[in-house]
């Protein structure tokens, strides 16, 4: 099967005149040059990574009715790795409902057709008298209540204890800006101090999995798109430093024993998301998971002197054998076992590093040191490198490499035949990181009132998809490539564009990402050689399903106006009707949260044969399939 086609180092550019010729003709050749190689809801819920005893650490949390609320360093905490918790001090002589509430992540989507899983722990810094219930709702931000659960609670409970509970709203409001609410009766309870810590409020999730992800950007996006790979943790997100970095054993286990960490895109990370996560996502997707080590440099711009690399060596070779280890023999894989998965998982692929081409110069000793072990533990793994291609010179020498870059429309079209000219030596590329993210070339990483791009466009995506079409016509060497990034909430992110936009309660897949599901569901399993003119605004690829013998014929028209082609195919028995599924639309069109629904592709029938006409339209992504016998 076709490899799922994110890129900041520079790959060679080519200029190429424009094509003057009124119609294009395409002749495919019908011997195969290749086959194709398969390939929450609360915000701040555990206080992680916060300073207590001020205002800042009660960010996405709120008092109710003169309630006194406060983050504090518990003097018993609830584990180590939570050391904070919510102080909250019930007033003297309320009549109403007191305690606190949580806006959730810019709103939180109420579902009369869900039912939401929430818990807490609590318990009394002294005993107490008090003997009430404690109320958990999801209400609106005015106090209309959707769904409410009470539970009692004790004043003698002076241990963390956790309490759990169902919510099932009563309808389905339009609006997002709702609350998760936890009160007692203040009319009822006794004045005093109850600590809170580690909530958590779930709807129902893909695959049903705890800690799992949102139904409607998983299935109905991502799973629906078929993504044969999936990397992680990253990417930056490895680490900004070495005391911050992503630590595979700080994010298994009991979610109490998740401390968090400052991200490397200035949030916390609950890491709620974590190791067994990441690899159960790859399982309920059937992606081949491509994961990362840490390889002892940070975006901090701080490397590792080769003396002091050996724990980290170590701790990479236990995430591995947590991953895949014999649970017999390996403590790592012995904790993944005791953790409701006792065989391996499945992986291949194993990334040192990340854009290691910004500290070429360590990365000759990091490489070596990292893959020299990691290969001599695994030999059956492969190890990617994350430096430039053969620049420096790494000992072992690298069968696999990551290219990142970001550009323009432009540079993506002009570069399309990058890989043709690529000594097919035995080393392949991972296209890790790509995407269009600017009109502007000199400015390529600036502000959206200088070329920046918010959203994907269509001349952003059908520069990608003639990009696309190179990676396709040379995946005997491109063994994986990946749009960057992949998710942004649109009301607090920090790059842009994303290949799928979301906030509480909608999902607006991009005009990007149904160029990456056009290729992904129509991949062929070997490529087909055909002309290509190398210049001009068209770019094309050819790839047959065996199996069913049908063509499938990629186009990316890049220009202004719509392009004429005529195919020739060298097959007896062509259909006389084929499909034609085209995205199309204005230069600047695109699915922002205001125009979600403006570009979507379009299937219709064709007239086929061994020769037929088709038109492209201008800046559009298009997939012809014709069946022959």
């Amino acid at each position: 099967m076709l490899p799922n086609l994110l890129i900041c180092g520079i790959l060679a550019s080519a200029i190429f005149a424009s094509c003057g010729a009124a119609v294009t003709t395409v002749s495919v050749n019908g011997t195969a040059a290749h086959s194709i190689p398969p390939l929450l809801l609360l915000q701040n819920r555990a206080f992680q990574q916060v300073t207590p005893n001020i205002i800042d650490a009660l960010f996405g949390w709120a008092p109710i009715n003169g309630t006194s609320i406060n983050v504090i360093a518990d003097p018993i905490p609830l584990s180590d790795a939570l050391p904070n918790s919510l102080e909250v001090t019930i007033p003297s002589g309320s009549s109403v409902q007191v305690g606190f509430g949580n806006e959730g992540y810019w709103g939180i989507n109420v579902n009369a057709s869900w039912t939401y899983n929430a818990s807490f722990y609590y318990r009394f810094p002294s005993a107490s008298d008090f003997s009430g219930k404690v109320t958990v709702m999801l209400q609106s931000s005015i106090g209309a209540v959707y769904a409410s659960a009470s539970v009692p609670v004790s004043g003698s409970t002076t241990t963390w204890t956790q309490v759990v509970v169902h919510l099932t709203p009563s309808s389905s409001p339009v609006s997002t800006t709702n609350i998760f609410t936890v009160t007692v009766d203040g009319s009822s309870a006794i004045v005093g101090t109850i600590n809170f810590a580690m909530f958590s409020l779930f709807p129902p999730t893909f695959k049903g999995r705890a800690n799992g992800l949102r139904m409607d950007i998983a299935q109905a996006t991502l799973y629906d798109m078929k993504p044969s790979f999936f990397r992680f943790p990253g990417g930056n997100n490895l680490g900004q430093s070495f005391s911050t970095r992503w630590q595979w054993n700080a994010t298994v286990g009991n979610l109490i024993d998740r401390p968090g960490r400052m991200g490397d895109w200035g949030y916390v990370n609950t890491d709620g998301l974590g190791l067994l996560e990441y690899m159960y996502l790859c399982e309920d997707m059937e992606m081949e998971p491509i994961m990362a080590v840490w390889a002892g440099y940070s975006l901090d711009g701080a490397s590792l002197p080769e003396t002091d690399l050996a724990p980290y060596i170590q701790q990479a070779i236990d995430q591995i054998n947590f991953v895949i280890g014999d649970s017999a023999t390996s403590k790592p894989a012995a904790l993944r076992a005791s953790l409701g998965h006792p065989e391996p998982f499945h992986l291949q692929y194993v990334e040192i590093g990340n854009e290691d081409f910004f500290a070429s110069e360590s990365y000759i000793y990091r490489w070596r040191d990292f893959a020299g072990n990691l290969t001599a533990t695994f030999p059956q793994l492969k190890f990617i490198a994350t430096s430039y291609p053969f620049n420096p010179t790494l000992d072992p020498i690298p069968k696999q490499y990551d290219n990142h870059v970001y550009q323009t429309p432009g540079w993506f079209a002009e570069n399309a035949f990058y890989y043709d000219s690529v000594e097919r030596d035995g080393t392949y590329y991972f296209e890790g990181e790509y995407a269009v993210v600017s009109t502007n070339a000199s400015d390529i990483f600036g502000k959206p009132n200088n070329g920046r791009l918010v959203y994907p466009d269509m001349q952003g995506s059908s520069g990608e998809a003639a990009f696309m079409t190179g990676l396709e016509r040379n995946s005997d060497i491109v063994f994986a490539a990946s749009y960057a990034p992949l998710l942004m909430n649109t009301a607090n992110y920090q790059w842009s564009p994303s290949l799928i936009a979301f906030d509480a309660s909608d999902v607006y897949p991009s005009t990007s990402f149904y160029t990456q599901q056009l290729f992904s569901l129509n991949r062929g399993t070997e490529y087909l050689p055909s002309t290509l003119p190398q210049n001009g605004t068209l770019h094309w690829s050819v790839t047959r399903d065996a199996p069913t013998n049908t063509i499938i014929i990629k186009i990316a028209n890049t220009g202004m106006t719509a392009e004429e082609m005529s195919f020739e195919l060298p097959f007896d028995g062509v259909h006389g009707t084929g499909t034609a599924t085209v995205l199309s639309g204005s230069a600047t069109a695109n699915n922002s949260p205001e125009t979600s629904k403006a570009v979507k592709p379009v299937t219709s029938q064709i007239k086929t044969g061994m020769s037929f006409s088709y038109t492209a339209p201008a800046y559009s992504v298009n997939v012809l399939r014709v069946e022959a016998k």
